[in-house]
């Protein structure tokens, strides 16, 4: 089985619209708050090539999809 990585906020609306729909197809997955963790943003960063727009799907270490049909948040970090 695949692991499923979710890189959010809890203040982005598409990163709610994703996991809403992670959880409405069964999938499980792993959910990380880039605005409250650190590492987590960083790791985001190095995983899309120096990009900051949440929702970020990880399958396996591939970025499968930014964003929710075109739309997402930028996140910006002191």
């Amino acid at each position: 089985m695949a692991t499923l990585e979710l890189f959010g906020t809890l203040s982005c609306p598409y990163s709610a619209e994703l996991r809403e729909e992670l959880e409405w197809q069964g999938l499980s997955f792993i959910e990380y708050d880039v605005e409250k963790d650190r590492a987590a943003f960083e790791r985001m960063v190095e995983l899309t090539g120096g990009g900051t727009t949440v929702p970020v799907l990880v399958e396996d270490g591939t970025v499968k999809q930014v964003g929710v049909q075109g739309r997402g948040c930028v996140v910006r970090l002191g």
